[in-house]
């Protein structure tokens, strides 16, 4: 049965405290490594370096951020699943390859459970933009630029498997357009998709609200709708999916989680179990990642499995009907 967000929230975060055995130094005693999958300013590079600079002070040790990229964002995935089950080596698991890539590429080499969660960490609205200069004011304007000139407009990806791509083609299925209706133009992360629609590379990106916040606020690019099920409060001329007339939309949304190689440790997950409670009380935290456009969520490791769980079904639901996995 699909596991409900308000029921994720409300996860409980105490965790006792275990005292090492003797002749062992607490964990950690050195830094610690978080890969983030995509490339800089995307949402995972984001969300990683937001997260780095406010748990590091409830950790103990310094958090260093590596983006590790590339396949949609499985080099950096398997970079860690194949890491020392030490508590060293930490993922930003990223919806695209935590969940999507697992649930509708073959060519992945791991599966979505073998990794230790420790938590969710945070939602990314989903919204799509176009530059400001287009002459599109809304999403129905959009849809039918694509429906009189199938093949003629990009839209931006991270990669094939990513949210970035399966977004807008969920849009066109739901439009009662062919999937390949725009043409997909990958890059290695969520800024670059960003400067691609700037540039005028691609005419159409559909991506998480935290990479495109600063280019709407400055003017640059224009957003049609978000998928929230209400305004999102920072953009609240932009109308939801639901209010443009495609409420099935509001199911693709971007999350953040914390997670570790397989195996980790007691000692290991029982301190970050201590690290996310604090981290959900920081105030500082809790204001920069609102800053950057997403929504902070703070859940322990049992809720964070659970929950992405329940996107990988949901994702392989949508491969099926967009013909992309049997």
């Amino acid at each position: 049965m699909p596991v409900s967000r308000r029921a994720l929230i409300g996860a409980s975060l105490a965790v006792p405290l275990v005292a090492p055995a003797a002749g062992q130094s607490r964990y950690p005693d050195r830094p610690v490594v978080l890969v983030a999958p995509f490339g800089a300013g995307g949402a995972s590079d984001v969300a990683a370096r937001t997260f780095a600079a406010h748990a590091d002070k409830h950790l103990g040790q310094p958090i260093v951020v590596e983006n590790r990229t590339g396949a949609s964002g499985m080099i950096g995935t398997l970079h860690v699943r194949r890491a020392a089950p030490d508590g060293q080596t930490l993922l930003m698991a990223r919806i695209a390859s935590s969940a999507i890539v697992p649930a509708i590429d073959p060519s992945a080499q791991y599966a979505w459970d073998e990794f230790t969660f420790l938590g969710m960490v945070d939602i990314n609205p989903y919204v799509f933009v176009v530059r400001e200069d287009a002459p599109w004011r809304t999403l129905g304007d959009l849809v039918e630029e694509i429906r009189r000139r199938p093949g003629a407009l990009n839209h931006g990806s991270s990669g094939p498997s990513t949210i970035l791509n399966l977004g807008v083609r969920y849009l066109l299925l739901q439009a009662g357009l062919a999937p390949d209706a725009t043409v997909e133009v990958p890059f290695r992360g969520g800024g670059e998709v960003a400067t691609a629609l700037l540039g005028g590379q691609v005419q159409l990106v559909g991506q998480n609200l935290s990479e495109a916040a600063g280019a709407i606020a400055g003017g640059r690019v224009r957003a049609l709708a978000v998928t929230t099920t209400e305004r999102f409060p920072s953009i609240p001329d932009v109308p939801t999916v639901r209010e443009a007339g495609y409420p099935a939309l509001e199911a693709i949304v971007g999350w953040d989680a914390l997670a570790g190689p397989p195996g980790l440790p007691a000692t290991v997950t029982q301190r970050w179990g201590e690290v996310m409670g604090a981290l959900a009380k920081d105030e500082g935290w809790i204001a920069a990642t609102k800053r950057v456009g997403s929504v902070p969520w703070i859940t322990d490791g049992a809720a964070a499995k659970a929950y992405i769980g329940e996107q990988v079904r949901l994702y392989r639901d949508l491969g099926r009907r967009l013909g992309m996995v049997t």
